[in-house]
C-alpha cells in the first residue's frame, strides 16, 4: 500500500505580499488552490490515505480548505511542522502515519503538467529504496542536480555553482519505510536545516536510488515569475481536456 504525503510548510517570503495572510500553498493556481493540485496528482494515481504537513499559522486554513477528504475521494491527517528546518525534517513528522508503508512525498508548490502515474508505477515494481523525479532545466543550479551514470543516479549536489548535469531533482519523492531511519542520521547543513538531498545520497551510498523523468512541464511555484508560469499550465492543461 502507498501512502502520499504533502509537504506544505514554509513561510512563502518570496511571494510576499500573497502571503502575508496566508499560506503560498492556498494561492490560487489555475483554477483552485495550489494545494488542490498535489492532491489530486495522489488520488488520480490511487493513493486516498494523506497527510498534509504544515506550519502551525496555517493549519486551520488547510482543515478549511480541504476538509477531512469527503470532496476528494480521500482521507486527510494533518500534522503542524513547529518550525521550518527542512523537507526532512517535515518528513520525519510522517512517520507515525507512514505506519511501515511506503510513501509518496509532494512539495505543495510543485506543478505538473501531466499525471505522475508513470512513476508512481514505477516505485512500485521497485523491491525496496527510494525514486526521485528529474527533469531537465535550464538553470540546474537552483535546485539538487543529479549526476547520472547510464540508468543510475551517482550523486545529488545542491545547488552547485558548477552543475554536472541539467536534470533537477523535483519535489516529488517516492520512499521505503527505511527513509525514517535515514532521517534519524542526517545532520543539519550550514544553512541549518535537514536536507532532503542528504537522505537522497544515503539512498544512493546503498545502491537503492531510482528515477523517473517528469513527462510535460514542471514548475516550482515559489516566485512570481513561476507562480505566473504554474497557473498557465494548468489552464491550459484543463482547457486541453
Amino acid at each position: 500500500m502507498l501512502k502520499g504525503v504533502i509537504l506544505t510548510g514554509g513561510h512563502g517570503t518570496r511571494l510576499y505580499p500573497l502571503t502575508k495572510v496566508t499560506s503560498k500553498h492556498l494561492l490560487p493556481v489555475g483554477n483552485e488552490p495550489m494545494v488542490f493540485h498535489s492532491v489530486k496528482q495522489l488520488t488520480t494515481a490511487g493513493i486516498t490515505d494523506i497527510l498534509i504537513v504544515t506550519n502551525p499559522e496555517h493549519v486551520g486554513d488547510f482543515a478549511s480548505a480541504l476538509g477531512g477528504g469527503k470532496d476528494f475521494g480521500c482521507e486527510f491527517t494533518y500534522r503542524v511542522q513547529e518550525e521550518a528546518k527542512g523537507i526532512a525534517h517535515a518528513l520525519a513528522l510522517a512517520e507515525g502515519f507512514a505506519g511501515g508503508d511506503r510513501i509518496v512525498v509532494l512539495l505543495g508548490d510543485n506543478i505538473f503538467e501531466t499525471s505522475i502515474q508513470h512513476a508512481v508505477n514505477d516505485f512500485q515494481a521497485q523491491q525496496r529504496g527510494a525514486r526521485v523525479l528529474l527533469k531537465e532545466v535550464s538553470d540546474p543550479e537552483r535546485y539538487g542536480v543529479a549526476t547520472l551514470n547510464g540508468n543510475h543516479i551517482v550523486a545529488i549536489e545542491e545547488k552547485p555553482e558548477h552543475p554536472k548535469s541539467n536534470y533537477a531533482v523535483v519535489g516529488a519523492y517516492f520512499y521505503d519505510a527505511s527513509v525514517f531511519d535515514i532521517i534519524r542520521t542526517v545532520e543539519p547543513s550550514a544553512r541549518g536545516e535537514y536536507e532532503i538531498t542528504a537522505v537522497n545520497n544515503t539512498y544512493i551510498d546503498r545502491g537503492e536510488l531510482e528515477y523517473s523523468l517528469v513527462q510535460g512541464k514542471w514548475v516550482d511555484a515559489g516566485t512570481f515569475d513561476s507562480l505566473t508560469e504554474a497557473h498557465q499550465i494548468l489552464l491550459n492543461s484543463s482547457d486541453d481536456q
